[in-house]
């Protein structure tokens, strides 16, 4: 097969058999050889502003000339939300966060490092601020039942335990303790665990409405915020990898793979979803408003992507350019392109008149 090398010796020394047409001349299938060569050549040293070029007259182009709503909703729904997130992705993803979360140099930043303290802050008086949301929060923290039965069964388990415990040490006193007990629930026809659970039930409801109330009379906005920042302030210094103490790493329990696998779960259950596909519908439409009339130029910006980054990528792409320019599929397509060419009739009735 011929190289690059020889095709531009063939152009070379035919080019020179031009300046003799006496002693040689061109046949169609030299011509072709030199011709490849030279085109090679040439894509090979203007590769780089012919890419430029392209890339600025591409920029000058209106968005909508090329790239209609339609299009965007065919590309977003009916190909990215309807095929599921390859196994090989997944893996990707939970081998990264493994990576990112295990990385030893966790151990050495603080998580004030990912959260400013203004932050903490802001989020703090935006959330004081809201006084119907805080005392829903005080609710669902302090006044509602679940607590109170949880604080109940706590305190009733405490006492039974107790006791059992000093009735047991307390010899002949506590087995007249333990026959007192017997014979006040046969008499009254209750058990006397029950009476005091409904005691203890009774009046802690009464108590976690009272430290409700307080709660939601005396943590003003100033206090709620400030007992959030005195909370941030406590853990900031801490290490990132804390938080690896929340997860578990182990073969076969791994809370990355859970949480990723719940992630893909919502993920799939969605993407399927009428409710997700208006949104994105929706979505669509208030972008291609917005950037219908701007230029692929104007749109590439948006992205950080200008003239000076198109001309660090084309530079980071000419090895594959050159290397393209040069493979024997290019030569072979250049090649059937010339010859389609000078088999046409005209061309080669042309030629055959320049030769006679």
């Amino acid at each position: 097969m011929q190289t690059l090398t020889d095709s531009q010796n063939n152009m070379t020394n035919d080019t020179s058999l031009l300046k003799e047409p006496s002693t040689r001349r061109f046949t169609i299938d030299s011509l072709i050889d030199a011709q490849v060569g030279f085109m090679q050549q040439w894509l090979h040293e203007q590769a780089e502003p012919l890419a430029m070029e392209a890339w600025q007259w591409f920029g000058a182009q209106p968005f909508s000339k090329y790239i209609s709503r339609e299009h965007l909703q065919h590309l977003l729904k009916d190909w990215l939300l309807n095929q599921p997130m390859t196994e090989v992705m997944r893996t990707d993803i939970r081998d990264i966060l493994h990576t990112l979360i295990y990385h030893p140099v966790n151990d050495s930043v603080p998580l004030s490092e990912l959260v400013d303290d203004t932050q903490v802050k802001t989020l703090a008086n935006y959330i004081g601020s809201h006084e119907q949301q805080r005392n829903i929060l005080i609710h669902t923290l302090v006044g509602n039942e679940t607590f109170a039965d949880l604080l109940t069964q706590t305190l009733h388990h405490a006492i039974n335990d107790f006791m059992e415990s000093t009735l047991d040490k307390a010899g002949g006193v506590g087995k007249l303790m333990k026959l007192g007990r017997s014979s006040f629930e046969k008499a009254t026809n209750r058990n006397l665990d029950e009476k005091l659970q409904t005691y203890l039930h009774r009046n802690i409801k009464d108590l976690t409405r009272k430290a409700e109330a307080n709660a939601q009379a005396h943590l003003s906005n100033e206090e709620v915020a400030r007992l959030m920042v005195m909370g941030w302030d406590r853990i900031k210094d801490q290490p990132i990898s804390e938080l690896q103490t929340y997860l578990s790493d182990e073969p076969g329990n791994s809370s990355i793979d859970h949480i990723e696998a719940s992630i893909q779960q919502s993920y799939n259950r969605l993407r399927l979803s009428p409710y997700l596909h208006s949104l994105v519908s929706a979505s669509i439409d208030t972008w291609y408003a917005n950037h219908q009339s701007d230029t692929m130029a104007t749109i590439a910006a948006s992205l950080h992507i200008d003239e000076a980054a198109m001309k660090q990528c084309i530079t980071a792409l000419l090895p594959i350019v050159y290397d393209s320019i040069e493979t024997p599929w290019l030569t072979a397509h250049i090649r059937e392109m010339l010859e389609a060419f000078y088999t046409q009739p005209s061309i080669q009735e042309g030629l055959a008149l320049n030769q006679n």
